[in-house]
């Protein structure tokens, strides 16, 4: 079998100086097996990285994944080391399939999930995500992917005092955990399950280990604060990444558009003007794809150096795209 990398072009990928995004990579013989898949990874694998490294996302299509348990088997021959979704604090509603794979959110499909990089709203965060299409949805549902250091260079040349003002700052936010799963929501996870506690002690002990603060709410639910979070992440060859939840916080998360400061402010407490995050929202259009679903498809990625979301969708087939995350 060749070890050869083959890519191909899809519609509106967007070209930047370094290449393509995202790249995207097809198997390098027809009719290739799944095991055939996985050892031309292990092979590939020191290149991909490097590809990966430089684009940020790639798009594997036409490789033989149909199931949860297949996508878990190629996903994990790139050997990276297991984020679970049990152990994470993520706020998402998700439903294990495997260990190692899980619905990608839960929230109704009328229901946007804006630009956001996996989990940067808590102290730990994801290195890689895989995204699987079991089931591509029958209009929209695509999933955007942005180039967070694009972004913030474009944010530098734009307004570098407000640039500076996010790398020196940071950010804290501010979430509700409901007492029980909420469905309906995009961050509708509970408190024990986010924390995995069973009691009000336990997760008062996880919050303070973490380092957040804390308000019981008369209904059970939990308002946490997060301690001082980048806004910014220098990557290990010196780029600087928007690496956070601004857009998806300000756009998506409940009564915040009205209200900022309700759950997002510098990590001073000063607030963050609707100016400045129009502005993040509005440049960070100019760096985002649409990945157009197909069944089968799976995509890498770097959770450093590229945002995701969730556009809405429509029809009777179910859209399902599964997540396997990457320490």
């Amino acid at each position: 079998m060749s070890n050869k990398i083959e890519f191909q072009s899809v519609n509106s990928q967007l070209v930047f100086d370094e290449g393509v995004f995202p790249l995207v990579v097809t198997p390098p013989q027809a009719n290739i097996t799944l095991e055939q898949s996985k050892q031309w990874i292990r092979d590939n694998l020191h290149t991909l990285e490097l590809e990966l490294a430089r684009a940020g996302a790639i798009l594997f299509r036409g490789f033989p994944m149909d199931s949860a348990e297949t996508f878990d088997e190629f996903s994990a021959a790139f050997d990276y080391p297991s984020f679970t979704y049990k152990e994470s604090l993520s706020n998402a509603v998700r439903i294990n399939f495997t260990e190692r794979v899980f619905t990608a959110n839960e929230a109704p499909k009328d229901v946007e999930i804006y630009l956001h990089h996996e989990m940067a709203q808590t102290p730990v965060s994801p290195d890689k995500l895989f995204f699987f299409c079991k089931s591509a949805a029958e209009q929209g549902g695509a999933t955007p992917i942005c180039r967070s250091d694009k972004l913030y260079q474009a944010l530098k040349d734009r307004d570098s005092e407000l640039a500076l003002e996010f790398f020196d700052k940071g950010l804290k936010y501010t979430t509700h955990m409901p007492f029980e799963d909420n469905h309906a929501s995009g961050q509708g996870r509970s408190w024990k399950g986010t924390l995995s506690v069973e009691t009000q002690a336990e997760a008062e002990k996880k919050l303070a280990q973490l380092g957040y603060s804390w308000e019981w709410m008369s209904d059970k639910s939990l308002k946490a604060i997060t301690p001082v979070l980048p806004a910014v992440r220098t990557l290990e060859n010196g780029t600087d990444v928007f690496y956070n939840q601004l857009v998806a916080a300000y756009l998506g998360w409940k009564g915040v558009k009205e209200e900022p400061s309700k759950a997002i402010t510098f990590g001073d407490d000063s607030h963050i003007s609707v100016e400045a995050l129009d502005l993040v929202v509005s440049l960070s259009r100019e760096f985002t794809f649409d990945l157009q679903w197909q069944d089968g498809d799976m995509a890498l990625i770097d959770n450093k150096m590229t945002m995701h979301g969730r556009r809405p969708f429509a029809g009777e087939r179910k859209r399902q795209v599964l997540v396997a995350l990457a320490a």
